[in-house]
């Protein structure tokens, strides 16, 4: 376990030495707050006069804080691939993964680790995020259970790009390879949902394979352990791969 957090805390400070992290985290701060703040102008401006009379009217919380975090996760569809791509192909590029797997510590610790280092990451921006919501607290109420919902079905999201990531990023020496990958992996899931719900070729298997469809239920205030057990499944499934591409590497020597 110390070795995994040694490489985690490693990982962690690596992304935050090169100025792609801090790139990336502005740039997503600076996109999510302008839709927060279009979303909130449109439903002070437009939505809540007309909703103010309905009986069980939506609140602010599924009109602009369930909004702001589907936008989250699409816009980290694109963003993720970006952080996930160096985490092994660079190490391949630069020939230090080899230095990394003949350490005294095993492929598992050193994926885990990794992994861990990224999730961190992904911690302190959805924390980052969550802030925005937060700050309505200054002026209204907001559904509590609806937000924990939202703020833990992005973070799952997140944490399934991320292992997908990780899987690419093993099994090629590039990173804009990887990235792109990732990138296509992840559109791939997308359309699956998409097609999904598409009239004439419904189908709950592709609604079912798709995270969207799992992330979309966490976005209407609902807690299903079907949908954490899939994400749990799917992250679990990528970084066992990445294990044993690496256990394979090593014993080809």
């Amino acid at each position: 376990m110390n070795a995994i957090m040694v490489i985690a805390r490693t990982e962690f400070r690596r992304m935050f030495s090169s100025p792609l992290a801090w790139s990336l985290l502005a740039m997503m701060q600076f996109i999510l707050a302008w839709i927060f703040l279009l979303g909130l102008s449109e439903y002070l401006e437009r939505v809540q006069p007309q909703v103010a009379m309905m009986e069980n009217a939506p609140g602010i919380t599924d009109l602009v804080v369930s909004s702001l975090y589907l936008w989250a996760g699409l816009l980290m569809l694109a963003m993720m691939p970006l952080l996930t791509m160096r985490l092994l192909a660079e190490e391949r590029m630069n020939r230090t993964l080899v230095l990394l797997t003949t350490a005294p510590v095993s492929v598992s610790q050193i994926v885990l680790g990794k992994y861990l280092g990224l999730l961190l990451l992904i911690a302190v921006m959805v924390m980052m995020l969550t802030l925005m919501p937060l700050s309505l607290m200054l002026g209204t109420s907001l559904d509590w259970g609806k937000l924990a919902a939202a703020v833990l079905g992005l973070f799952l999201l997140l944490a399934s790009f991320a292992a997908a990531g990780l899987f690419l990023s093993s099994l090629t020496r590039q990173p804009i390879i990887a990235a792109i990958s990732t990138f296509g992996l992840l559109i791939f899931l997308m359309v699956l949902y998409i097609s999904g719900n598409s009239q004439g070729s419904a189908s709950e298997l592709f609604i079912y394979l798709s995270h969207f469809g799992h992330f979309l239920s966490f976005l209407d205030g609902v807690f299903d352990t079907a949908d954490l057990v899939y994400y749990l499944l799917f992250i679990a499934g990528f970084l066992l791969l990445a294990i044993r591409k690496l256990d394979n590497d090593r014993l080809e020597g």
